[in-house]
């Protein structure tokens, strides 16, 4: 058991494991930034543009609601039951908060390897425009000949 809880700790301390964490925090609350983008800043145009729709509020209802069945002296006979609907419009909404979400993520790591090439492309002219420092071996074998030269 001991071995079992030492193993954990060291999967759940690791670096991508604690990484990971942070992702899926700041990924909740980019997800509530899109989420009130798209129904506090996007849909009412867009609604206004198909003739004052609110997708939120687009449904098909499937048997209506029943109000509550009261006596002559006012006391309940039959409760009220809610309306049965189809709730598409919130379902068109959560397509646009993804869709958003993908391109927003799909634009993020695109800058993220662009920035990455640049660096390692960078890195790669200066390793061409320096000179590669000789080895230990070349000095020595250097040095050799120098004493060599200088002996004839």
């Amino acid at each position: 058991m001991a071995n079992f809880i030492q193993e954990f700790k060291e999967f759940a301390l690791k670096g991508n494991v604690m990484d990971m964490a942070v992702g899926v925090i700041i990924g909740g609350a980019f997800g509530k930034i899109v989420t009130s983008f798209v129904s506090d800043v996007l849909m009412p145009p867009l609604g206004t543009l198909l003739g004052g729709m609110d997708f939120t509020s687009m449904k098909v209802v499937l048997k209506d609601a029943v109000p509550a069945q009261l006596d002559a002296a006012g006391n309940e006979i039959a409760a009220a039951t809610e309306a049965v609907t189809l709730n598409y419009g919130a379902f068109i909404q959560n397509i646009v908060d993804f869709l958003i979400i993908a391109v927003c993520i799909f634009l993020m790591i695109k800058g993220i390897n662009r920035l990455s090439n640049l660096r390692k492309k960078k890195e790669a002219e200066e390793a061409a425009e320096a000179p590669a420092a000789p080895s230990n071996e070349e000095v020595l074998l250097t040095e050799i000949r120098d004493l060599l030269k200088e002996k004839k």
